[in-house]
C-alpha cells in the first residue's frame, strides 16, 4: 500500500510521516501530495494567531473540544518558533493539548517556523492539503503569535481569528500588532481580567475605523474555563456562511492557490538557476563582496 493509500485508510502514522517529508522537501513527498491534492477541499480551514499571551493554544484546544461534541474531527497544525539549535520547533505550551492526546478524531502536529516570514511554515500550505484530503472536517492553524508578520495567516484560512487579551500592554495593542485589519472574527480572551471592558471598548472604536463589509463580531472568552467559546464558533460559522453567500469562499481559494503557484515558482526558478550558474554566483558573491561590482548590475547579468 503506498502511503497516500495508507492516509486516505485512516492511518495516522503514516499522515505523521508524509508531513516530516514534506518538512524535509523529500522528492517522494511530491507524489504523495500530488495523489492526494484532488481529494481535498472539503475541510473548514480555521486561521487562529495574536500576540504571545494572548491563550491562543487555550482556546484552540477548547475549540477543538466543542468541534469533538459535535461529532467533528479536528487537526490542529501549530506552527512554532524554530530552536537555534535543533532546527525544530520549540514546542512551548502545546502541553496544554496534551488532554486531546487520546483521542483519534483529534490530530495535533507542531511545525517549525525554520525561518520563514509571514507566521507560517515553509510547508504550511502542503500540510493543510494532506491533512484535508486525510477527511478531517476543520483544521485549525495556530500561529507563532510574531506580529505585523502574520498577515499570511489571512491567506491560508477561511476564517481568521485575531486573539488579544487585557493587561498585555495598553488598549491599542491590536492597532500596534498591525494584524487587525486581518480578523474575520475578534477573540478578547481573559476577558474576566482587569481592563477587559476598556479593551473591547477600544477594539469596538478601531472596528468602526475599518471598512469592511463582513460586520467583524468581537467575542469575550475566559478559554481556560471553557466559557464564551461556543460564541466563538457560532461566529466562525456565520462568517462561512457569509462567503459561502457571496462567493467569498471561491474568491479565498483562488488567492490561495495563486499565492501558492508563485511561492512554488519563485522557489523552483531560484533552485534550478542556483544549480545551473553555480560558479557564476560564487564568483558574483566575491565580486560583491569585495566592493568590485554592485549586487544590482550582477543580478541583471546573471539572469540574462
Amino acid at each position: 500500500m503506498t502511503l497516500h493509500d495508507s492516509i486516505l485508510s485512516g492511518d495516522r502514522r503514516a499522515l505523521a510521516r508524509l508531513i516530516t517529508k514534506i518538512e524535509n522537501d523529500q522528492p517522494e513527498s511530491r507524489a504523495a501530495l500530488a495523489a492526494l491534492y484532488p481529494r481535498g477541499g472539503r475541510a473548514q480551514v480555521i486561521g487562529v494567531t495574536g500576540a504571545p499571551g494572548t491563550g491562543k493554544s487555550t482556546l484552540v484546544s477548547e475549540m477543538a473540544k466543542a468541534y469533538r461534541r459535535a461529532a467533528k474531527t479536528v487537526a490542529i497544525i501549530a506552527v512554532d518558533p524554530t530552536s537555534p539549535f535543533t532546527g525544530g520547533a520549540i514546542l512551548g505550551d502545546r502541553i496544554r493539548m496534551r488532554d486531546l492526546s487520546g483521542d483519534d478524531g483529534v490530530f495535533i502536529r507542531s511545525m517549525a517556523t525554520r525561518g520563514s516570514l509571514g507566521g507560517l511554515a515553509r510547508a504550511t500550505d502542503e500540510v493543510v492539503a494532506v491533512v484535508d484530503a486525510a477527511g478531517f472536517d476543520v483544521i485549525m492553524i495556530e500561529t507563532v503569535g510574531a506580529g505585523q508578520s502574520e498577515v499570511d495567516i489571512a491567506r491560508l484560512a477561511h476564517t481568521t481569528l485575531v486573539v488579544e487579551a487585557p493587561g498585555l500592554g495598553d488598549d491599542v495593542q491590536a492597532i500596534k500588532a498591525g494584524i487587525l485589519e486581518i480578523a474575520d472574527v475578534l477573540v478578547l480572551n481573559k476577558a474576566d481580567l482587569p481592563g477587559a471592558e476598556a479593551a473591547t471598548r477600544a477594539l469596538r472604536g478601531m472596528l468602526m475605523l475599518a471598512h469592511t463589509q463582513w460586520d467583524v463580531p468581537i467575542c469575550e472568552t475566559v478559554a481556560a474555563e471553557g466559557k464564551g467559546v461556543a460564541e466563538v464558533i457560532a461566529a466562525i460559522d456565520r462568517h462561512r456562511n457569509y462567503l459561502l453567500q457571496n462567493d467569498g469562499m471561491i474568491q479565498r481559494e483562488r488567492d490561495r492557490v495563486r499565492r501558492q503557484l508563485e511561492n512554488l515558482a519563485r522557489d523552483l526558478l531560484y533552485s534550478r538557476f542556483i544549480a545551473a550558474k553555480r560558479d557564476e554566483v560564487d564568483a558574483a558573491i566575491e565580486a560583491v563582496a569585495s566592493r568590485q561590482r554592485d549586487p544590482y548590475s550582477v543580478v541583471d547579468e546573471l539572469l540574462k
